[in-house]
């Protein structure tokens, strides 16, 4: 673990990459570019650093291949760290990261394409984001693709709810219907809606969970054991609106962060959508 940990934290110095809005299927086509580039170097060795370096068919977007050696030199690269190719990266790196790093390149091989998330800042807008890389080891190279996950914005958040709301209003059905299809427009990086009946308290949609629904909205607590359905329910008895914090784990990193939710009566309905932050 500590081989993927300070790997990932290479990789985040190393893309140095204008931030976009990542698609559903950023991390399919960064996998899909790093399987492409091992057939390449399998077939062609070191020879293929300098085509790994070019604007070319080994970059996608912000996507593009790495190549950095175990004792922490950087071999090529498709993006802005090429000026970085024949230095030890290790430079670049605090303090505190520099000897964790030179440690994790001397772990043994890893068997078949290794991935971990992390948080690191993005140099373009200056923002601490998270980053995906997916990398294997080859021999004494380490081959890596790497790219911005999304994390949405409360004013996404506000947004997405309004439109949900006012969704439901208009037609109940196939607005649950198609949140409940776990995309139709209520799915949204990071993002999604859920919905209770305020007549039965019970689920009846949500964007990312099918098994929460008709289940009994005010028994809900967090990890934490903190109440998350009874102070909701509370809250929309008196209101029209509000806003929550808790704990839930998030569908794109599949770890459990904090959640602010923002809450609406559209109707018989409680409507929710919250936006996460480590």
């Amino acid at each position: 673990m500590g081989f993927i940990r300070w790997l990932a934290g290479l990789a985040a110095l190393l893309i140095l990459v204008q931030a976009q809005a990542a698609a559903p299927d950023d991390g399919q086509a960064a996998r899909a570019l790093l399987e492409k580039a091992l057939a390449y170097y399998h077939d062609n060795g070191d020879k293929a650093f300098a085509t790994f370096s070019r604007q070319g068919e080994f970059v996608d977007k912000d996507r593009y291949v790495f190549v950095v050696d175990t004792q922490g030199v950087m071999l090529a690269s498709g993006g802005p760290s090429s000026a970085l190719i024949g230095r030890d990266v290790s430079e670049v790196l605090g303090p505190d990261l520099r000897k964790a790093f030179k440690e994790a390149l001397k772990t043994p091989e890893a068997s078949g394409i290794q991935q971990a998330d992390y948080r690191w800042q993005n140099w373009a807008d200056g923002k601490v984001e998270r980053k995906h890389v997916y990398f294997q080891r080859v021999g004494e190279r380490i081959l890596a693709v790497g790219y911005y996950q999304p994390r949405a914005s409360a004013e996404q958040a506000r947004a997405l709810l309004d439109k949900a709301a006012g969704d439901l209003l208009k037609n109940e059905k196939s607005t649950l219907t198609a949140i409940n299809s776990l995309k139709g427009g209520y799915l949204q990086d990071d993002l999604y809606v859920f919905v209770v009946d305020l007549d039965t308290r019970r689920y009846v949609g949500h964007g990312t969970n099918l098994r929460l629904i008709n289940t009994d909205f005010a028994k809900i607590k967090d990890p934490d054991g903190k109440p998350v359905g009874e102070p909701i329910l509370a809250m929309i008895g008196k209101q029209d609106s509000g806003e929550y914090e808790y704990r839930w784990k998030n569908p794109v990193t599949g770890k459990v962060e904090n959640k602010h939710a923002y809450l609406k009566k559209a109707g018989h309905f409680l409507v929710a959508v919250g936006y996460y932050s480590p």
